[in-house]
């Protein structure tokens, strides 16, 4: 089953005094990858960049760097894309190796390679541990626990234990924070979930993306009503990486479109940068998952036949 998808992501500053030059990184190009292809994608920038790039970073994600060099008071970027996504094949946690085997495989040793998920074994800068995150995440993993079986263990606690409450936490909000207060969003959840596996020697990296929601029974699609999600992914010999979801509990599917991976938050941000001047400002931030017909996402040619 293939779903398709128009995807319109805006983002917009509005700054207390103006800014007289900026350099940005932005994260908005939806990654091609198993089970997901990219038709279409463009980058709107207002005021309109001196220069645009565009690189993979270390990960493999696609980067666009844009430097404006006009004095601003207020800056516009919106990423818009069309994708198709295929739901995962059918995966039976119960097969996977026993979590002790592939914790002790991912053990250091000089030979190891990166490309096997060692890189995503260890602490970063949003995600670290101590005891207390590892004792939480201890009793989904009893001696000869499926991997996988223990990972979903974790995820649906993680959706049972915690509550979503919007606006309750920042960026920089630590996971320990989030352990004690048992709240949160969809970024905290992730980076518990992973500080949680990372603690039991398992490699777990950080997916941003999208998720298709669904308005309520009789009213419309709102646009800009949804918003960027998160969730990880987990590897896994003989199965690769595994995607889960705690905020919804659920292994993603083809609701899910995926932007870009990193250890955490921090390596995926949709956009950062570096300002001169500005002083304060306001963010504001709205998103649109707009599904279309696989007729319109292979044929069409202009944005407005899909809005």
């Amino acid at each position: 089953m293939t779903a398709y998808y128009r995807v319109v992501h805006d983002t917009r500053y509005d700054y207390a005094s103006p800014v007289s030059t900026s350099q940005h990184m932005a994260y908005l190009r939806p990654r091609e990858r198993a089970g997901q292809t990219l038709r279409e994608c463009r980058l709107i920038v207002d005021p309109e960049p001196a220069r645009l790039a565009q690189r993979r970073d270390y990960f493999g994600n696609p980067v666009d760097q844009f430097t404006i060099l006009k004095p601003h008071t207020e800056l516009e970027v919106r990423g818009e894309s069309l994708v198709a996504v295929e739901a995962p094949p059918p995966c039976d946690p119960e097969q996977s190796p026993s979590w002790e085997s592939v914790r002790d495989a991912l053990a250091y040793r000089k030979a190891a390679r990166v490309e096997e998920g060692v890189q995503h074994a260890f602490s970063s800068p949003y995600v670290t541990w101590d005891d207390d995150l590892r004792e939480f995440a201890r009793p989904s993993f009893p001696e000869g626990r499926p991997l996988l079986a223990g990972a979903v263990d974790l995820m649906h606690r993680i959706h049972t234990e915690f509550r979503f409450v919007s606006g309750s936490t920042a960026i920089t909000t630590p996971v320990r924070k989030v352990l004690s207060e048992r709240q949160g969003v969809c970024q905290d959840f992730a980076h518990l979930m992973i500080s949680g596996l990372r603690s039991l020697g398992l490699a777990t990296r950080y997916v941003s993306g999208y998720l298709l929601t669904d308005p309520p029974p009789g009213q419309a699609r709102l646009v800009g009503a949804d918003a960027s999600h998160a969730w990880v992914s987990v590897h896994c010999p003989r199965f690769g990486w595994v995607d889960l979801d705690p905020t919804n509990d659920v292994l993603p599917s083809d609701r899910h479109v995926t932007l870009a991976w990193g250890r955490d938050f921090g390596d995926v941000s949709p956009l950062r940068g570096v300002i001169l001047g500005g002083a304060d400002h306001t963010l504001s931030v709205g998103v649109s998952v707009i599904p279309v017909s696989a007729a319109q996402w292979a044929e069409t040619t202009s944005w407005v036949n899909v809005q």
